[in-house]
């Protein structure tokens, strides 16, 4: 058997071997922010695959600077960077620093927050935390609560797990229980009823009206259906701010609906739940506080690094739901505050230290302000390609995104599509930018997803340059007549 070398572990008579690996780690990360040229090199999954297959994980390189040089080379010269004003693609945004010094603390503690033996005082900085969100959502203060989780999916999960429970305590069988949710929400909902063992069917998906929002009509018409049909409505899903359209359900209309069938009311607001510290948007989520759940994704419209998530519940006494004692862990008769009584998840970081360090040394209302600089950004943005022969927009958002396509007239809708799909490829294998696709109604389109608050009109306005200089070089070839 080999020596061991302690000095590996993170330990007070380690202090300077720590010092030396998280400065040379630092010092590899800056000189490399220091030779970026945009958001992505556009490696292909192939060639980023073989240098990985080829490391032989049995025979250590024994030294740290080898190691991450390695790293370097199998990952971070070819890692996307959300910082840059030319990526424009999923829901990832650049983080501020104070969640980076959270980092750094949360890893090297590595504090577990399922039981307050582990983690004392983050156990009350998370739940102040929770109680600080949840005030800002409306929820009445002498029962609101809430847990931090991995991600707006899980989040949301919990959030069903609840609302299925309560219709069970009611007798309800399970094979009768529905979600009901938009076209366009989340897909972690459809999938969290095949979770909870209800089946895909148990998901209905509502239509949405000419602003892509959940159309009412067509939810109580759906909710009387389910009790016609002998169903019974678990719950009814809202989205704050849709993936695609980034637009509100009606909140308010929504939880009308809700109260007359006696049905849970949760909110997705992953993506909008940054809203709640904007100073001029908050607006935008007036309703929220009529809802039974919340999602917040503190790692979206937070700045905040992944993973960041939270659930945020009316009643505290829902969460019995998510709860399981174990002797070794968390008997029942314990009296100390052990916040996996209410989590799905045991081991849990201490994500919340991120967001607690953020408030603490910018404020909200900065995090709020990075949040309205975007949602302005996205529709200037929308209102110039809408006067653009050759681009077309679709529905503009109440957040940051634009959905949008080059267009030519010489081609047909199947064509259109796929110059689309390899304008996209292209702009990531050139490296020059990087936007996202969906589709609409069947129909191929792109998508801007703006969450960088550095980023500027020019900036946007040249990855649509890219698009159209593309579009240009890829479609038919025309005579110039017939243009």
């Amino acid at each position: 058997m080999s020596a061991l070398h302690l000095e590996h572990l993170f330990h007070p008579d380690n202090a300077r071997e720590y010092t030396s690996g998280i400065t040379e780690a630092i010092r590899l990360l800056v000189d490399q922010l220091a030779t970026l040229e945009g958001p992505t090199t556009g490696i292909s999954a192939e060639l980023a695959a073989k240098p990985v297959a080829e490391v032989d994980l049995d025979d250590p390189l024994l030294d740290s600077g080898a190691a991450l040089a390695e790293v370097s080379r199998l990952w971070l010269e070819d890692a996307v960077w959300f910082h840059d004003p030319s990526y424009a693609a999923h829901l990832n945004c650049p983080v501020v620093i104070p969640s980076l010094v959270g980092e750094l603390l949360i890893a090297a503690v590595n504090t577990s927050m399922d039981t307050f033996d582990q983690s004392v005082g983050g156990t009350f900085m998370e739940r102040r935390l929770i109680d600080w969100t949840a005030a800002r959502a409306g929820y009445p203060e002498a029962t609101r609560d809430g847990i931090f989780t991995s991600g707006g999916s899980q989040s949301n999960l919990q959030a069903l797990l609840l609302a299925r429970g309560e219709a069970e305590r009611r007798g309800v069988p399970l094979d009768r229980l529905r979600f009901l949710t938009s076209e366009d929400s989340h897909f972690s909902i459809a999938k969290s009823a095949r979770l909870l063992g209800m089946g895909d069917a148990a998901a209905i998906a509502i239509p949405t009206d000419a602003d892509r929002r959940m159309d009412v009509v067509a939810l109580r018409a759906a909710l009387d259906d389910c009790v016609v049909d002998g169903l019974v409505p678990a719950a009814v899903v809202a989205t704050a701010g849709t993936t695609d359209f980034g637009v509100i359900d009606p909140l308010h209309a929504i939880a009308d609906a809700c109260q007359d069938f006696n049905v849970w009311f949760h909110v997705d607001a992953a993506y909008g739940g940054g809203l709640l510290a904007s100073p001029r948007y908050r607006h935008l989520l007036d309703g929220i506080e009529r809802s039974s759940s919340i999602t917040i994704d503190y790692h979206k419209t937070w700045f905040q690094p992944v993973s960041s998530s939270a659930l945020l519940v009316r009643d505290l006494a829902t969460m019995q739901h998510a709860s399981w004692y174990a002797d070794y862990l968390n008997p029942r008769e314990s009296t100390s505050p052990n916040q996996v009584d209410k989590s799905l998840q045991t081991t849990r970081r201490f994500d919340a230290l991120k967001l607690w360090l953020t408030l603490r040394t910018m404020g909200a209302d900065q995090i709020g302000g990075y949040l309205e600089s975007v949602i302005d950004l996205a529709r200037e943005v929308y209102d110039i390609l809408d006067a653009q022969p050759d681009i077309e927009v679709v529905a503009p958002s109440q957040l940051s995104t634009v959905v949008f396509r080059y267009r030519d007239p010489h081609l047909d809708e199947e064509a259109l599509g796929d110059l689309n799909r390899r304008i996209r490829a292209e702009m990531w294998s050139g490296g020059r930018g990087v936007v996202a696709a969906t589709k609409v109604d069947g129909r191929q389109f792109l998508k801007l997803t703006l969450l960088n608050p550095k980023a500027s009109v020019q900036d946007v306005l040249e990855l649509i340059e890219q698009v159209r200089a593309l579009g240009l070089s890829l479609g038919p070839v025309i005579p110039e007549v017939a243009r």
